[in-house]
């Protein structure tokens, strides 16, 4: 784990033009996370449901924002910036607090996402929208919280149950970009001791068709060999507000849910 994440450091040194051409997926997620945040209103308040170490919070400047997580899915991460470490599936807000939500990266780490989602919904206003980015075709990480990943029905099945609405759901690149990262992913095996003297061949070998793959990706129309999926839906106007259980609420940071 710990050469993947050095990997993917260096990878997102890269240009902006390299980024998008091979990490596809996490450039689509800046890309609808940003545009998420330009579509709302100055002074909205904003729940960054399963938010880590707050990467997207620079984002909501011109907002309300409140980074919620529950602080257990990866031990190196700096969780000091978090206004509220809680369970998803209990948050310690008011029903109706919020005016929009993200949840990024975060659906695949929940034993029981129904119920999270069931939850987010709780805390938002009715009409308030949600921006949602899963796994599709990912490798296991932050183990062992590592426990699904997701079709576009799945997901829709998720949000609808849940009583969201309206949703927009999709994919993030094809089958070649999906072939072309794999091929780069490949090149964590030859990291660390004596297996770097294995890299620059390995890399000569892989990198040419991981850059040409993802030309072709025009090729896969359905899109059913993807990275992942970003949704947006909105909480509908019928959803059920049942009060938050506080049970599972482990920590927060003090006074910093009291407005919501």
């Amino acid at each position: 784990m710990k050469h993947t994440a050095k990997y993917t450091a260096i990878a997102y040194r890269l240009p902006r033009f390299l980024r998008e051409h091979i990490l596809c997926f996490e450039t689509d997620i800046e890309d609808a996370v940003a545009a998420f945040a330009a579509s709302l209103p100055a002074g909205a308040s904003v729940l960054d449901a399963g938010a880590g170490e707050g990467q997207y919070a620079h984002h909501f400047q011109r907002h309300r924002y409140c980074g919620v997580d529950l602080a257990a899915g990866d031990a190196a991460w700096d969780y000091s910036r978090l206004d509220a470490i809680a369970d998803l599936t209990a948050l310690p807000f008011r029903t109706g607090a919020f005016d929009a939500a993200l949840h990024i990266v975060t659906i695949e780490h929940l034993r029981e996402p129904g119920r999270a989602l069931a939850e987010i919904g709780r805390s938002l206003k009715p009409g308030g929208v949600l921006l949602v980015a899963a796994p599709h075709e990912w490798e296991v990480h932050q183990a062992p919280h590592d426990y699904f990943r997701y079709t576009r029905y799945g997901l829709a099945y998720l949000l609808e149950t849940a009583g969201f609405e309206k949703l927009d759901i999709h994919p993030s690149g094809g089958y070649f970009r999906l072939l072309a990262r794999r091929l780069l992913n490949g090149l964590q095996f030859f990291t660390g001791g004596f297996r770097w003297l294995f890299f620059i061949p390995a890399a000569i070998l892989v990198v040419p068709p991981a850059l040409i793959l993802p030309f072709l990706d025009f090729l896969d129309r359905d899109r059913n060999f993807t990275l992942g999926y970003i949704c947006t839906a909105r909480r509908g106007a019928g959803l059920l507000a049942c009060p938050p259980r506080l049970d599972n609420v482990r920590a927060a940071v003090p006074g910093a849910s009291r407005d919501f």
